[in-house]
Parts: C-alpha cells; structure tokens; sequence
C-alpha cells in the first residue's frame, strides 16, 4: 500500500528566487496549452491549469503550483467550480482505465488525490463554508473511501478536521461579533456619563512591556484567521472570459481581513483617547511617554502593525495640537521609532526592520524570536499595486502565471508569519480592556483635546463651540 505523503508547512514553499523554478519541468503528455522558459512555467489556458492541478497514477503536482493556482484561480472562477472540474477530471481518469480494473487504479491514485485534497482543506478551509464545494468534496472523498477500507479512515480524519476549522472560525466571529457589540454599548455610556468610567490604561497594566506582549496576543489571534484567499478576493472583478451572468456576488465567506484593519484603527483610536483624557498636563504627558514605551516594545517584538497603531494614534491632530503636553516629554525616543517607520523612500527603513525580523524569524530558537506582525495596511497596498500593475491576462488568452507566482510568494510569507504561537502569557483583564473599552470619536477627541488645551487659533475656537453645541444637544 502506498504511504499517504504528508502536507509540508507552507514556509518553505518559495526559495528567495520567487519559487522553485527547476520543479516546473514540463512533461510530455497530452496536457498542452502551457507554456514555460528556462523550466518555468509562465502562463496557460485556464483549462490546462485545472489539469495541471489533477493528479495521476504518474504524477502529483508540486505544492508552489497548487498552493499559487488555489490561491489565484478564484480571481477566475468560483472554488466550487474548480473543485467540479477537479471531481470531473478525476471520474474521467477513472473511467478511460481499463474495464474491471477501477478498484486497483483507485488504490493507486487514491494518496494522491487524498493529498490534494488535504493540502486545499488545511489551506483554504473557508472555501468549504459553501454547501456546494462541501458537497463535491465528500462526492470525491466517498469514492476514494470505496476503493480501500485503509483510506476511509484518513477520509474521515480529513473531513473531521476541515469541519473543526470551520467551527473553530464560526466561534471566533461569535466573540468577535460580542466584542464590537460591547465596545459598542460602553460608547454610548460614555457619550451620556462622562464620569462614569474612570479607569485608564495606565491603572489597568502599568508595565508598558507587558502591554505590548498583550497587544502581541491580539495581533496573533487576528492574523490566524485571515485566509490567505481574502487578499485576492479584495480584487476580484468580472473575468471578461467568464460567461456565468452571476458576477462574483457570492465568493467572499469572511471578513477577517477588515476585521484586522479595524483593530488597527481602534488602536490608533485608544491611544489618542488615553492621551486626551486626563486632565492634568503631567498626566497627559505620563501616557505618551508610556506609549513611547510600549511602541519600542513592539518594534523589539517584530510586532509591527500595534508599533505604526500606536505612533499614528500619537500623530492624530488631536495629540499632536497639545504643546503644552509634548513640552513636558522626552521625545528622543518617539523620534527614533518615527524615523524607523518614516514613510519616506516607499518606507525604506520599516522594510529594512521587516526582513530583518523575517530572517531573525527563519532562524529562530524560540517562539518569542519567531514573531513577524509585519505593518498591514502596507502588506495589503503593496498586494494591491502588484496586482493592478500587471494583467491577469495575457493578450492570447492565457492566464498570466508569472504574476501569480510572485503574488503567492508574498501571501505565503505572510502565512508563515500568521502560524506562530504567541509565547506571552495571556492577562485576561488587560486583553478585555483593550478590546472593549470605549474609545473617542474624532469630534470627541477634539473636544477633550481643546478643554485640555484652550484653542490657538480662529478656525479652532469655531469648531470647539460647534463641537460644545452639538455635545450639549447630544446629552
């Protein structure tokens, strides 16, 4: 019995060329309409890509290529409708064998496809929340099952597991869903009893590292349920050579993504908030120097994204108006973390600090020397410019797979980076403080910010007395 081959890590996927270019040996069989340089294979028709995905007795394609077809062709066609042609192809293996033989030539493929199928679960699991692709899938698994009592068994693990990742997402959105709802509920408490909730940051965790191990844990959970999917979902359009009338209405099973972007800006939002609260200047000062210090944590972390949270909360006119305030504050520390993540030069120096992580993380002895939370606004932009800078299309018809290589190659360094274990101790009250606790609103934050800090100039006296009017009406 052939040994069942084992699902790799997605890390070393791509070598630093972009992917294991001498894997791509093209094969001298009936699957035409590819096309290759120097071993590489450049583009193909739409339908000699699914075949180049299908396994045969004599071959199984290589993980770079399934992983970047899986992660590409949904810009072309539904995830159903590949795993029905995926199905098709298979049964018609089956049945061009010979008569009376179907069950030996099950035995044979059945690891291969058991493989693929493996490989797509554990990777894209969110493609199976569609009723259709989880019908197909165990259509595809049954008739595996039917050829050897030895893989029902690893059939059933495989549907066992898929269907615990698919639980696992639904209860994470449940506590996502509870968290915005009391976020959401304390907002309005504090919108109508200013003084009804006193506690801030400082009195909750007064150890600036171990907030930033806290926002660590936040930024791990998040990322982990981020599929590697929901970057080309941003982009998809109507393929000009898809006939199907239905659009793209129905591809997109998650919002994890903005769900993370959110958790951005609420960062970004509460330290401008604990920042413009205390009514004392000395107090105002003490939590930005404590946000100083809880940025330089983040940066020795590799936690990028709370780092650039929290110096673009400090930068919000808002925080940046209190003179007074930032007069009382040794900024030379600020300083140093804005030069490193300096937009400047198409952010050269954050760039320079990421792979310097990213190699710290490839050599690792310890989780803690593993963490890359890279800045994911600019993850995304630089996502987003690769795939409007290049066609999808090629003028022959062909699907442009050099493009698509290179966008796998940045998605799955992400997924290495998603995949790590926070190794900080979880402080449940901290964590809830930072989920939950209100935050302002930009005119709010105005508003504290001016009682503060009286306005300097013409154009801010106007806006404070609209924005005392306007609170005034709302109570």
């Amino acid at each position: 019995q052939d040994r069942m081959p084992q699902t790799p890590a997605v890390a070393p996927v791509f070598d630093s060329s972009g992917y294991s270019r001498s894997l791509f040996q093209p094969r001298e069989d009936d699957r035409g309409g590819l096309s290759y340089h120097d071993n590489s294979l450049l583009s193909g028709s739409l339908e000699a890509l699914i075949q180049h995905l299908v396994p045969s007795i004599d071959y199984y394609p290589d993980r770079t290529y399934i992983f970047t077809f899986l992660l590409s062709s949904r810009l072309f066609m539904h995830p159903y409708e590949l795993m029905a042609k995926v199905c098709h192809l298979c049964f018609e293996q089956q049945r061009r064998g010979e008569p009376g033989l179907e069950k030996s030539w099950i035995r044979k493929i059945a690891p291969k496809v058991l493989q693929l199928l493996t490989e797509w679960t554990e990777t894209f699991p969110y493609d199976f929340r569609d009723e259709r692709m989880m019908r197909n899938l165990k259509e595809l698994a049954q008739r595996i099952a039917s050829g050897d009592e030895a893989y029902r068994k690893n059939v059933q693990q495989l549907l066992q597991s898929l269907i615990r990742k698919l639980t696992a997402v639904s209860q994470y959105e449940e506590v996502l869903a509870k968290i915005n709802a009391t976020s959401t509920d304390r907002l309005t408490v504090l919108k109508t009893k200013p003084q009804s909730i006193q506690r801030d940051i400082i009195t909750v965790c007064n150890d600036p590292y171990a907030l930033a191990q806290q926002l660590t844990h936040i930024e791990l959970e998040r990322l982990n349920y981020i599929g590697p999917e929901e970057f080309v979902q941003a982009f998809v359009q109507k393929d000009p050579l898809d006939n199907d009338q239905s659009g793209c209405r129905d591809r997109k099973k998650t919002r994890h993504l903005e769900a993370y972007v959110e958790w951005f800006n609420r960062l970004s939002y509460l330290v401008a908030t604990e920042i413009c609260m205390p009514v004392k200047k000395k107090h105002r000062a003490r939590v930005i120097e404590y946000f100083i210090d809880v940025a330089r944590e983040c940066f020795n972390i590799g936690n990028f994204n709370s780092l650039m949270a929290i110096i673009s909360g400090m930068n919000m006119s808002s925080v940046s108006r209190l003179k007074k305030t930032w007069a009382k504050v040794k900024t030379a520390k600020f300083d140093i973390l804005e030069h490193q993540m300096d937009p400047s030069s198409n952010f050269y120096n954050y760039r320079t600090a990421l792979r310097g992580a990213a190699q710290r993380s490839l050599t690792a002895h310890s989780s803690r020397e593993k963490i890359v939370i890279p800045f994911f606004s600019l993850l995304i932009k630089d996502i987003y410019f690769l795939n409007e800078g290049c066609a999808n299309r090629l003028p022959n018809g062909h699907v442009n797979f050099e493009k698509f290589w290179e966008l796998a190659k940045q998605v799955s360094e992400f997924m290495t980076w998603k995949q790590v274990e926070c190794p900080f101790e979880r402080d449940r009250k901290v964590l809830q403080y930072l989920l939950t606790v209100p935050v302002f609103s930009d005119d709010a934050l105005y508003l504290a910010s001016y009682e503060s800090e009286s306005p300097e100039n013409h154009i801010e006296k106007d806006r404070w007395k609209t924005l005392r009017f306007v609170s005034e009406v709302a109570v």
